[in-house]
């Protein structure tokens, strides 16, 4: 929007038949050393607001900037937390493995001291310690997946080394719920107005209409004023400092008289190069006006493409909001499926454990082989996994559903 302003400064040295560009005249077998000085400046007055609207689409598309940049952080929000809840689930099944297998010794303890007693045969110790070596192999598991799962948070955090790195291990609670509180067309009014990637759409779309303003601005007269500054010197130029009077002759009469003129002959000094900058100096101020007549059918194919631009983001605008719907009802159907596969594992494992416990007191008093004993065992474990795993995929869910709505990830359940 400034106008332009530029200066230059040339020097020559020429030798032989010379031009001295203040006087255009050749100096014959001589150095003429010669300069000159110019300034330029030149402001739009109207170029049919080309480059308000380019400012404006530059604004538009660094606005839309902004919100991919923030749909990427959401996104790598949205992995970090998904990777920290995978930490606290390997956590509670590495502590369920361990207690099964803290139950598993003390059996194997129990059986150890009934067979030397000859209450049990030594099938019951065998079978119970390779029960006690498989519960160890799932506890080194557990401990792998912990490790595995540290690894892929530290990389997604960009830590140099995950070794001396610990999370905080929050108390999580999920109330007690049966339904999810607003539905699909709810969540997508509020999340169209919040989330970054319709925000950046629309963007977009007011950066192709301003674009289709600059391509008409084609159309329109430029109006713009100039204005020039220049002067030289030459140092064979010479200054003309008086006259002296000089006869000569110019013919002779027929009596033999001769005739003579007398004209004054200049007096040349020398020209300094200041007084010669300050002689030389010649400016002009220029009004200018260009009018477009016809120019290869270029402006109109630039708003032809321009309105093909801004029809083809007006799609991008809707397939984004058809997407963030769909992505909502999605979200949604899993979040209420993680609920009643929750409800349902809850249930699930209070019935394991009171089968469980009933098989154990069986078991202690010899009405229950080591068979049945470790196959309920493993499928108590494997209730209890089943619920840690509906546990933290409906509060994973959850978060998604909160996400959506603009609300920052937390571990608080609402």
């Amino acid at each position: 929007m400034l106008p332009s302003l530029n200066g230059s400064y040339g020097q020559s040295f020429s030798t032989g038949r010379a031009l001295d560009q203040t006087t255009y005249t050749f100096k014959e077998n001589q150095t003429v050393i010669s300069g000159n000085v110019s300034a330029s400046a030149q402001l739009d007055v109207f170029d049919g607001l080309q480059k308000i609207n380019t400012i404006r689409q530059n604004q538009f598309d660094l606005m839309a900037s902004l919100k991919d940049l923030e749909k990427l952080k959401n996104d790598v929000s949205l992995n970090i937390a998904a990777a920290y809840l995978q930490i606290l689930l390997n956590i509670e099944l590495m502590t369920a493995a361990k207690s099964k297998y803290e139950v598993t010794l003390q059996q194997v303890a129990r059986t150890d001291k009934l067979v030397t007693s000859g209450s049990l045969p030594r099938a019951s110790l065998l079978e119970i310690q390779a029960q006690a070596a498989a519960d160890e192999l799932n506890v080194v598991n557990a401990q792998n997946s912990i490790d595995l799962s540290y690894l892929t948070l530290a990389q997604l955090l960009e830590l140099d080394s995950h070794k001396d790195f610990e999370i905080e291990i929050p108390v999580i609670e999920v109330q007690d719920t049966n339904e999810i509180i607003a539905d699909v067309d709810q969540i997508f009014d509020v999340s169209q107005n919040v989330l970054p990637q319709i925000k950046s759409a629309e963007y977009k779309l007011r950066s192709a209409q301003k674009l289709l303003c600059v391509a008409r601005a084609g159309y329109s007269p430029r109006i713009s004023f100039s204005g020039n500054f220049y002067t030289s010197f030459s140092d064979a130029r010479q200054l003309i400092t008086g006259t002296q009077a000089v006869t000569i002759p110019v013919g002779v009469t027929q009596s033999g008289e001769t005739v003579t003129t007398v004209y004054d002959q200049p007096i040349y000094g020398t020209y300094l190069t200041k007084d010669q900058l300050a002689d030389n100096i010649s400016k002009s101020l220029s009004f200018n006006i260009s009018v477009p007549i016809f120019n290869g059918w270029y402006v109109n194919n630039s708003v032809s493409n321009a309105k093909i631009s801004i029809q083809n983001y007006r799609y991008n605008l809707e397939n984004s909001k058809n997407l963030l719907y769909k992505e909502i009802q999605q979200a949604f159907a899993d979040a209420k499926a993680a609920l009643k596969k929750y409800k349902a594992s809850e249930k699930a494992l209070i019935a394991m454990e009171e089968s469980f416990s009933y098989t154990k007191q069986r078991f202690e008093v010899g009405l229950v082989n080591t068979v049945d004993f470790n196959t309920a065992s493993n499928q108590l474990i494997s209730t209890r996994s089943d619920l840690l795993q509906s546990k933290y995929e409906y509060i994973f869910k959850m978060k998604i559903l909160d996400f959506y709505q603009g609300k920052p990830i937390s571990l608080k359940m609402n």
